[in-house]
């Protein structure tokens, strides 16, 4: 394994042990934007080995952040681009792309979901909650837990949360998040809060379930704001700016960054007045990006 360290360190170890398994590659697919998505396409290309991203062309328009850094250099330097979004297609297209490289397929992603459909509904929920509605909470982004400020923030509108809404929290805490509550003390200080769940993280099913469940979440993730709309819960994005900007043109999303009025208004509007009635998975290609991929792929190949 690579374990942990710096972004650079990462990355940097990932280019060394990817030049030797990359040898004999015809075509490297890399999905995303993480730190793994960017050294597979940096040792391919290297080889000279073309590239295929999956989930291409998704923009923040925030050039510091770690994400938008990757998914900006591996589009740039891929041979196939599939975009996930019309959304995303455009914006490839926008930063001068060739359009014979630039497929617009729909997301992966929603075709698990909906792969994965009678399986959510079998999975048990990690705390009982019994027939209460709750929110499923989730925050580990940069700029939200590791500037103090910010995550004192993030708890204070957790704390006032049950009360004020009524409806308990669940909040799977990720191990970086717990770490900076810990350091700031915060953590005992919201495990206090009666209405407030905080446990350990979950499987990928068990977040399906909880979001499917949930009568609102909020969140800093792009997937889970994305997962959010696709199972027809609302979602209140703790971000100043989405990827996923269908969620938020439809009114399933509304953003607020870490403003708590804003928090406050977006909650009361969604317990107040659902929005109205779509099918989401007319944005993400009607759960068959993969057979789409696959073909395109084939062709190439």
């Amino acid at each position: 394994g690579i374990g942990s360290g710096s972004q650079g360190v990462q990355t940097g170890n990932m280019l060394v042990k990817l030049d030797e398994a990359l040898e004999g590659a015809k075509l490297v697919i890399v999905p995303g934007d993480t730190n793994s998505a960017l050294a597979g396409a940096l040792a391919a290309v290297k080889k000279g080995i073309p590239v295929g991203h999956v989930e291409a062309g998704l923009r923040s328009w925030l050039e510091y952040m770690p994400e938008e850094i990757n998914r900006v250099l591996v589009d740039h330097m891929s041979h196939l681009l599939f975009a996930p979004t019309k959304v995303g297609y455009d914006n490839l297209i926008r930063e001068g792309i060739p359009r014979k490289k630039v497929f617009r397929t729909g997301d992966v992603m929603a075709d698990n979901i909906a792969m994965l459909k009678g399986r959510i509904s079998k999975t048990s929920l990690p705390v009982d909650v019994g027939r209460k509605e709750f929110a499923y909470v989730t925050t580990h982004r940069a700029e939200n837990v590791d500037d103090p400020e910010n995550l004192r923030t993030v708890v204070d509108i957790l704390s006032r949360f049950p009360k004020k809404h009524g409806l308990e929290i669940v909040f799977p805490v990720h191990p970086r998040t717990e770490k900076r509550l810990e350091d700031l003390g915060l953590a005992e200080e919201l495990r206090k809060v009666e209405g407030v769940h905080m446990i350990k993280p979950v499987s990928y099913l068990t977040s399906l379930r909880m979001t499917k469940d949930a009568r609102i979440v909020l969140t800093d993730s792009g997937g889970l704001q994305k997962e959010a709309f696709i199972l027809g819960t609302p979602a209140v994005t703790l971000r100043n700016v989405t990827e996923w900007v269908e969620s938020v043109d439809t009114a399933w999303n509304i953003i607020t960054g870490l403003d708590s009025k804003k928090v406050d208004r977006a909650v009361k509007r969604f317990l107040t007045s659902e929005p109205k009635a779509i099918d989401p998975m007319r944005f993400y290609g009607e759960g068959k990006a993969s057979k789409e991929i696959a073909r395109i792929v084939k062709d190439v190949l």
